[in-house]
């Protein structure tokens, strides 16, 4: 050990339940507001944030009258936080994992509107993991593609389900199922009670299409569409633009079903436009579990079976 590093005192379990009352703490910006998150006294998080500044030897963050702000040397130690608590968990799911006992948090992430998908049962992977694993603690987010990809590469998930294929050589992807997508416009749309495919592709060529900040616009030589248009990350956006009667875009046939059938959107030329989506999913190399490897697999045993027979 060298003489700089000679009055550092060792990490203990006590050390890392102080480093998260003082996580918290910033979290909440304050002590009063970190009460309820913790589950402490007022009086109980100020002694133990002070225990915890003498035995790392300065002080991490001004509480008073002035309100609360980090030091210099609070916001160095915070910023250190992340990467020792993500250290110490992984550290705990490896151990559980050579013991053979799965436990330990897992983070999921998936695009919205998939609910409705009949052809990617979701439900019953979840259902077949959670059987396998049941002390594992399964966190389940819904982003955008763009941020899923960026999660699994970062660490913030351990497994993903996204329509783009990922070409970060970090990420192990495989194909599981291809959903259908029309493009359609809502009752108050110009189109909407138009039947001639010709006058169709030709007021196109002026309609406002939505566009996905994830994917560019199919190629088709007949559908040229204004450049200006509203970009979205989920279909719920995509679905409420398209329902304003301004907008055609994209949706899942799925997630469409229910508005096509009340009367308030139609497909616009199913066979000319429609599309073809695949789906992946996706775990990253350099942060693996085997929880996340078999949540993995749990999905691909009931989505890829349906993407077989529907291709």
């Amino acid at each position: 050990m060298t003489a700089r590093h000679s009055n550092v005192p060792n990490l203990t379990d006590f050390d890392l339940k102080l480093l998260r009352v003082f996580h918290a703490v910033v979290q909440a910006q304050g002590l009063a507001p970190a009460q309820q998150v913790l589950g402490l006294s007022l009086s109980t998080i100020s002694v133990q944030l002070k225990t915890l500044e003498e035995r790392l030897g300065f002080t991490l963050c001004e509480r008073g009258r002035k309100g609360f702000a980090l030091t210099e040397e609070g916001e160095r130690i915070h910023l250190s936080l992340k990467p020792l608590f993500d250290s110490v968990a992984g550290f705990c799911d490896v151990v559980a994992e050579v013991r053979g006992h799965l436990t330990g948090d897992l983070h999921f992430g998936v695009v919205d509107a998939l609910a409705t998908n009949r052809v990617a049962p979701l439900p019953r992977g979840f259902q077949n993991f959670t059987e396998l694993a049941p002390e594992v603690h399964l966190y389940v987010d819904i982003s955008s593609p763009e941020e899923l990809i960026q999660g699994l590469v970062e660490g913030r998930y351990h497994c993903i389900l996204t329509p783009v294929e990922p070409a970060h050589d970090s990420v192990d992807s495989v194909p599981v199922f291809t959903e259908s997508q029309q493009l359609y416009c809502g009752a108050d749309h110009p189109l909407f009670y138009e039947s001639d495919p010709a006058r169709i592709l030709e007021a196109l060529k002026s309609t406002t299409l939505t566009g996905k900040s994830y994917v560019s616009f199919p190629e088709n030589d007949d559908l040229c569409v204004s450049i200006e248009r509203p970009t979205v990350s989920h279909m719920e956006s995509n679905a409420l633009l398209i329902l304003s009667g301004r907008y055609i875009g994209y949706l899942p046939a799925h997630y469409a079903e229910y508005w096509v059938d009340a009367g308030h959107m139609r497909v616009l030329l199913p066979d000319t436009l429609g599309n073809e989506t695949r789906f992946y999913i996706c775990t990253s190399k350099h942060h693996s579990f085997r929880s996340a490897d078999l949540l993995r697999d749990c999905m691909i045993d009931v989505l890829s079976d349906r993407a077989d027979a529907a291709s």
